[in-house]
């Protein structure tokens, strides 16, 4: 397994846009327009009162800290270190209880080797790591048996490339130029082949779709761009 599962590039690109996170007319516009979707597809698969939840490639914690308001015990870890800052200084601001390390998830599990979480989600990181793959590995073996895990990316064809590339970064404007590279975009039958390798079984995939006249972003059928997918882990 690659010991560094980092793509320096990506990581500085994130660095840099570090304190604009929780500015909800800037970049990040987008993430917080859709988080409210995303959090409620978790929170209609899985029970989250109580439930110890790790954030893999959290950002500045605009999904971590919706899921700890809901009573989940949430442990959120980035590779950037400019981005962990911003997510610990808004989660002191805010009263928030997340717990955020500025780790990989290599250095995490390495660190904390016995340690389960009844839910995982890693939402919009795999397209950035060099081996996607070994992420749903580490994730499955850091879940407990029996626990939900939430995984979402972009397909990897050619709509996709026109929308959320073309279309998000340099026409509309929703995303700074440069977010994605088309290569590092997964399809869901690429996504559907780690998680049977890694000892968990899917329930359910989603897509997210956007309509540039209205502003609305939905969940439904569409994968073809954004997708979302539930998978649980197997009991032994």
């Amino acid at each position: 397994m690659n010991t560094e599962n980092l793509d320096h590039d990506e990581v500085n690109k994130f660095d840099e846009l570090a304190t604009r996170w929780w500015d909800t007319e800037g970049e990040f516009k987008p993430l917080h327009q859709i988080n409210p979707l995303r959090v409620g597809f978790i929170r209609e698969r899985c029970e989250l009162n109580g439930k110890k939840i790790l954030d893999v490639g959290c950002g500045g914690g605009i999904l971590s800290e919706a899921l700890s308001s809901l009573g989940a015990k949430v442990t959120g870890i980035d590779a950037s270190d400019n981005t962990i800052g911003v997510a610990i200084s808004h989660s002191k601001k805010v009263g928030s209880n997340v717990k955020f390390l500025k780790n990989t998830i290599e250095e995490f599990k390495s660190s904390h080797p016995e340690e389960k979480f009844d839910v995982i989600t890693c939402l919009e990181m795999l397209e950035h790591v060099p081996s996607p793959a070994d992420i749903v590995k580490l994730c499955s073996e850091m879940l407990e048996d029996g626990g939900d895990i939430f995984f979402s990316t972009i397909n990897r064809n050619p709509r996709s490339y026109l929308f959320a590339i073309l279309g998000a970064e340099y026409i509309l404007n929703l995303l700074p130029k440069g977010t994605h590279d088309y290569e590092k975009f997964i399809k869901p039958s690429e996504l559907a082949k780690w998680i049977r390798g890694s000892d968990l079984s899917s329930k359910e995939t989603v897509g997210l779709s956007y309509n540039p006249i209205t502003g609305n972003y939905w969940l439904g059928k569409d994968i073809q761009v954004n997708y979302m997918v539930h998978a649980k882990k197997d009991r032994d």
